[in-house]
């Protein structure tokens, strides 16, 4: 299991879950709901598998190294999910570092 309590630790982190490869939430901390925690881990699960099949085509297409997929990210104005494997932050984007928040989802994905 991912430490979610490190990477809630890091700055502008509010939240932080890991869930399975089918969309079940696994585990979650930080200041949201369980349901809005379960919504997401169906999101996730549903854009890894959009952004693993993107990947793969942008590899076939051009010939450069997208793949393996490591991990993605959906911004809006002020809030971002952050995801590497099956686990994922929200975070405030104007108090958080993204490659900071890149790094410990690798450490945490082991990718």
């Amino acid at each position: 299991m991912a430490n979610l309590d490190k990477l809630l630790q890091i700055k502008g982190v509010f939240a932080a879950g890991e869930f399975s490869d089918d969309g079940k939430l696994v585990a979650y901390k930080g200041d949201i709901t369980e349901e809005e925690a379960a919504m997401a881990a169906e999101m996730c699960a549903a854009n890894n598998a959009m952004a693993k099949m993107q990947a793969d085509g942008y590899t076939a297409f051009s010939g450069k190294e997208w793949t393996p997929l490591v991990g993605w990210a959906l911004t809006g104005p002020k809030y971002s999910v952050c995801v590497v494997g099956n686990v994922g932050v929200f975070v405030k984007n104007d108090e958080v570092s993204f490659n900071e928040v890149f790094k410990a989802l690798r450490e945490e994905a082991g990718k």
